[in-house]
């Protein structure tokens, strides 16, 4: 054999060598990028390559979200058309739900089969408003396709892409099980109101979660067809028209409490989910003086929470819409961390005002019906990957949520206690 034979022979055998030992790019291409609109999406590829690379730390927190995904593997899935009786109106396909905190006054008769006239009681959750309405199985629908999406995207197991797919498609997009982009009758109050404004909180709240589990999806999970994904961002324009146009969406946004900061969060990640960058930007701009100068107090205290029966629950569940709007930001060059008001507002205050409580150093001194110290665990979170220090050094000390601590996985802010009004 020549020279110049052996020396081919010789360079094909070593690039077989390193074929094995350095698999080619083809075979690993790096994760797509989900076009999230409040987690980071980049965040998301980093650590799935991590995971990929076998990063120990992550370990205990894929765990603790496979095991959330395979519970929902056998459950759902939901629709709106199951409840027992349609909102009113007569249409099955509108969304229904009950006001949590208003309670009959009278027994229940055959001519008055509610009990009415019903009185409020604040942060007292009347059980009634978990059955017969949607309630309960579009909060499924939520937590359910966030947990799936997201543990597909981390595993590459496509049992929970499938199960996402289907779960969304049956709520939001077959014709016959399709829930109609509106909430006309949201926290309907029996007797009294049909629907009513704040009813939109039922979304907003954690709506957000299934804009990010599209997004996921969108990346090619199986089961995801295109169908699926322009059926869902037709429905998404549809609702945040319903929100920008309607009277109801015009009197929730006006709200000054945290109605009105979720509803800012929610109309922001749409706009961000169905294109309209401009709207997103005006929503968390117009957020600094109409929502952060007037909800927060110089010293970070939150004087129309602390009010409440459940201070503790609702300071932390404000700032739950706080940080994710802040994330949404992030997309459209916007940076509300940064943000102080005239007398000193801002986000940091408003989370390191929480910090004695949420790390067991001092107790909550307002009043609350049902302290639950994590609930403050993931809006720590936040601010510490936002750069505040105190935040970052308190970390250590948080109480881990039910289920375990899933920032890593999942870095956006959850309403982790289980009072939803």
């Amino acid at each position: 054999m020549s020279a110049r034979p052996r020396l081919a022979a010789l360079l094909a055998a070593v690039t077989a060598f390193a074929a094995v030992l350095v698999p080619s790019a083809s075979a690993h291409t790096a994760p797509k990028v989900p076009r999230t609109a409040v987690l980071d999406g980049v965040r998301l590829q980093q650590t799935r390559i991590r995971l990929e690379h076998g990063d120990p730390r992550l370990r205990a927190a894929l765990r603790g979200l496979t095991e959330r995904a395979d519970a929902w593997l056998d459950q759902g899935p939901w629709t709106v058309v199951d409840k027992p009786r349609p909102a009113p109106g007569g249409d099955v396909h509108d969304y229904l739900s009950q006001a949590p905190y208003w309670w009959p006054t009278q027994p229940r008769t055959a001519d008055n089969p509610w009990g009415c006239p019903y009185e409020q009681r604040d942060g007292q959750r009347n059980p009634e408003v978990d059955t017969g309405t949607d309630r309960q199985g579009v909060e499924k629908v939520f937590d359910s396709a966030y947990d799936l999406s997201l543990a597909w995207y981390y595993t590459g197991r496509k049992q929970y892409g499938q199960k996402a797919a289907q779960v969304l498609r049956t709520w939001f997009l077959d014709p016959a099980t399709r829930m109609n982009p509106d909430l006309d009758h949201g926290q309907f109050i029996p007797c009294r109101y049909d629907g009513r404004a704040i009813g939109i909180i039922d979304f907003s709240q954690s709506y957000t979660s299934v804009l990010d589990a599209i997004a996921v999806l969108n990346t090619g999970a199986p089961g995801w067809s295109e169908a699926d994904r322009s059926g869902m961002h037709d429905w998404n324009v549809a609702f945040r028209t319903w929100l920008t146009d309607g009277s109801f969406g015009k009197e929730e946004g006006a709200a000054e409490n945290n109605h009105g900061t979720f509803y800012d969060m929610q109309l922001a990640a749409l706009a961000y989910a169905t294109g309209d960058e401009a709207l997103t930007r005006r929503t968390v701009l117009d957020a600094r003086a109409r929502r952060i100068d007037p909800q927060i107090a110089g010293d970070g205290s939150q004087p129309q929470e602390l009010a409440r029966t459940r201070s503790w629950h609702y300071s932390t569940f404000d700032l739950v819409a706080y940080t994710r709007l802040a994330a949404i930001g992030r997309h459209v060059g916007v940076d509300l961390w940064s943000y102080r008001g005239p007398e000193g507002q801002s986000l940091v205050k408003a989370v390191d005002f929480l910090l004695p409580a949420a790390t067991g150093a001092a107790t909550w001194s307002y009043p609350e019906l049902e302290f639950h110290r994590y609930a403050a665990s993931d809006v720590v979170h936040a601010a510490a990957d936002a750069g505040d220090a105190r935040a970052r050094n308190a970390v250590s000390l948080l109480e881990a949520p039910p289920g375990g601590d899933l920032w890593a996985l999942r870095p956006a802010a959850e309403q982790l206690d289980s009072i939803a009004g």
